[in-house]
């Protein structure tokens, strides 16, 4: 590898969510999805040379800025797209208020997939806009989460959805949804006169040993010919969150114009000095390089964890990791509840971790496994020796 994963990294101390709210110096943090790289050389690089310049105030998005998100997409996801699809947010949640807002009234329904990235349930909430709750289906057996289409379908219609949030990849599940399962979700929500947001912050995380890579929903999309938005950003995949910058691609100019009134309206359409420096130097050619190898790290995290766990709780189902860098474990067995679970772990072992009740599935934890390797067998062990002494 030409770039060091291995090295821990202190953040506590630097008023770091992730490891600073924890409340021992001795608690292994694996909840949030922040992980503990640094970030790509060339971003830290491109920022600092930015931050010598000793004025920090407005700044204009420059073109090179919609010419690198272009080449990006183009280059690595094959998707290419025009310059004015494009707009820029302050994040990723922020775009997905503001893309519901815009494009939805109040009272009208919203449906997205269960376990679900929590800020979903906000975002809907804050929106006025009820929540279509429609729970994937779990086979603890396979250790996989499937989309039961017809029932998909049958919820769309009944409860008058005006808007599909999709998180793809997903999170909490960690399923990278394949091209045909994109081009249902296209097609049944055409049928059904049906928006599609999805959520794609996670895209850069699948799994090598997968076989098949991530599928832009707008490129499949634009084949079916339903209607569509993307929310996206480097944030996850270069650990940069803290600089607020995330992009939104749709080809609907009327969508567009809405989605920019909701913007302005959350007064959410300023974006830091730093941002954008940032996201240039990461979709590049060196920000590329240093993605593959730290995605190949993770998964070699992950597998590390996985045959830990499987070979001293093997009863327990762990979904397969597709995607993403957050393991998902179903507790149910221990007859304990997952918020119980996981407040004696931090508590009595050290570790911890995120309850499923967070994402509105009971019964299950969310694990981070985006960390040093050191950390992850640590972190394990800690969970494997608090989910014996639960389970005895």
């Amino acid at each position: 590898m030409n770039y060091d994963f291995d090295s821990l990294v202190t953040r506590r101390g630097t008023d770091c969510v992730k490891w600073d709210e924890a409340a021992s110096p001795d608690i292994l943090p694996m909840w949030v999805a922040d992980m503990d790289f640094q970030t790509a050389p060339c971003v830290a690089e491109a920022v600092q040379r930015r931050a010598a310049h000793p004025v920090y105030g407005y700044s204009l998005v420059p073109d090179s800025f919609y010419a690198a998100i272009r080449w990006w997409d183009r280059t690595r996801h094959g998707w290419d797209f025009p310059r004015e699809w494009i707009q820029y947010t302050s994040g990723v949640v922020p775009a997905v208020s503001a893309i519901i807002q815009g494009l939805c009234r109040q009272g009208e329904p919203v449906l997205t997939f269960t376990p679900a990235y929590n800020c979903f349930f906000s975002s809907i909430r804050n929106s006025h806009c009820p929540l279509v709750d429609f729970p994937l289906t779990w086979d603890a057996a396979a250790e996989t989460h499937s989309v039961d289409f017809a029932a998909f379908e049958q919820a769309l219609h009944d409860k008058g959805v005006r808007l599909f949030l999709l998180c793809n990849p997903h999170n909490p599940s960690g399923r990278v949804w394949t091209e045909q399962e994109l081009r249902k979700m296209a097609e049944i929500c055409k049928r059904n006169n049906v928006i599609v947001l999805s959520d794609e912050i996670h895209c850069e995380f699948v799994n090598p040993q997968l076989g098949r890579p991530f599928v832009p929903f707008g490129r499949i999309a634009e084949e079916v010919g339903c209607r569509w938005v993307v929310a996206n950003a480097p944030n996850k995949a270069f650990n940069t969150a803290g600089l607020q910058m995330a992009y939104i691609v749709t080809p609907d100019a009327s969508f567009r114009q809405q989605i920019d009134r909701a913007i302005n309206d959350n007064e959410v359409c300023d974006v830091n000095v730093f941002s954008f420096v940032a996201l240039q130097a990461a979709y590049s050619p060196e920000g590329a390089a240093w993605l593959d190898e730290l995605v190949s790290y993770i998964f070699d995290g992950y597998r590390l964890f996985r045959q830990q766990l499987k070979s001293s709780l093997p009863a327990l189902p762990l979904a397969h990791l597709e995607g993403t860098y957050l393991a998902w474990l179903d507790v149910r067995s221990l007859g304990i509840p997952s918020e119980d679970i996981a407040a004696r772990l931090c508590n009595d072992y050290h570790v911890w971790l995120a309850a499923g009740d967070t994402y509105g599935r009971p019964g299950f934890l969310r694990i981070n496994l985006a960390t040093q390797h050191t950390r992850v067998i640590e972190g394990a062990r800690r969970i494997i020796r608090g989910l014996q002494e639960i389970q005895s």
